[in-house]
């Protein structure tokens, strides 16, 4: 179960993260609110995975779902670059991943 917290988390990272770009310097009322529930869900279900898992792969992992989700949601919904050498690179944050997952 805490694995898929960590995920979940992981995913309203991707969320806050992409939500700052449609916050407009937090001037737009609605996706401030977003960005803002989905800071709070992802930090809240953070902290409960990290009862059982070890606070070092968990915050890698977070992050790494949170950079690699940006990233991807970047390139298709705000038309950043998608370049062999970005792909290759977020490649290996994917790799790092698996790599913690499996030896956690």
């Amino acid at each position: 179960m805490a694995w898929l917290l960590l995920f979940l988390a992981g995913l309203f990272e991707c969320g806050w993260a992409i939500g700052l770009k449609y916050t407009d310097g937090f001037t737009r009322l609605v996706p401030t609110t977003l960005t803002a529930i989905s800071m709070i869900v992802s930090v809240v279900l953070l902290g409960i995975a990290v009862k059982t898992l070890p606070i070092g792969t968990a915050y890698a992992i977070w992050t790494g779902i949170g950079s690699v989700g940006t990233v991807l949601l970047g390139i298709w919904l705000l038309g950043d670059a998608a370049s062999a050498p970005r792909l290759l690179c977020i490649s290996m944050i994917v790799a790092g991943i698996a790599g913690l997952k499996a030896t956690a």
